[in-house]
């Protein structure tokens, strides 16, 4: 009997492959949802809104600040992402899974609040793999891929606060990884109960 839903929290530096296995695991994976942030910034052109992010105004995402509708928020690469407190209502009111896929930043304030969570860091291989990756998308400027690549390299020093972590060298292998890593915390007590049969002599 499963007890609750589980919380699932992704991380990774920008372009390490966080939102390519989010995406790939939830597809082969029943019963987990995944939760979509809210952003500021410009969406990219194959970004399509609800889909990918819910993307508003800075002004917007402020009021939605201040007006204490997220659960996590940061500011990363100069532009707002946060998790709304509805997303993790899911989670206590259907009993469903949820993967949160979100910068370490957001996942230190989320851990103070919801310390049972699985918390996954994903790594690639090499910063030189890391940048090659930024530079294949094309989605970013040349001052973008720098300063990402700065912040690469600070957030991986974090990967010591998390349960589980990925190396995404192989695509494939890595939502096996990821796959393996949700039903391995679905059969672990107290998320899973198990209704015992009558032991007695």
């Amino acid at each position: 009997m499963k007890a609750k839903g589980i919380l699932f929290v992704v991380s990774a530096p920008s372009g390490a492959g966080k939102t390519t296995l989010s995406k790939k695991v939830t597809e082969i994976v029943d019963n987990i949802h995944h939760s979509i942030s809210h952003t500021a910034r410009i969406p990219r052109h194959d970004e399509i809104d609800g889909r990918h992010y819910h993307f508003v105004s800075k002004a917007k995402f402020e009021e939605m600040i201040k007006s204490g509708e997220f659960i996590e928020w940061a500011l990363v690469h100069g532009n707002y992402y946060g998790t709304s407190i509805r997303n993790l209502d899911i989670v206590q009111e259907e009993k469903k899974d949820l993967l949160l896929v979100i910068d370490v930043q957001g996942a230190e304030q989320l851990r103070k609040k919801h310390k049972n969570g699985c918390y996954i860091f994903i790594l690639p291989p090499s910063m030189k793999t890391l940048e090659k990756r930024l530079r294949m998308r094309g989605a970013d400027s040349e001052e973008d891929i720098k300063r990402r690549l700065k912040t690469a390299e600070e957030e991986t020093h974090h990967y010591k606060t998390y349960n589980y972590i990925i190396i995404n060298d192989n695509i494939d292998e890595a939502v096996s990884q990821l796959k393996s890593i949700i039903f391995a915390e679905r059969c672990r007590y107290p998320n899973f109960v198990p209704e015992l049969p009558d032991l007695k002599l």
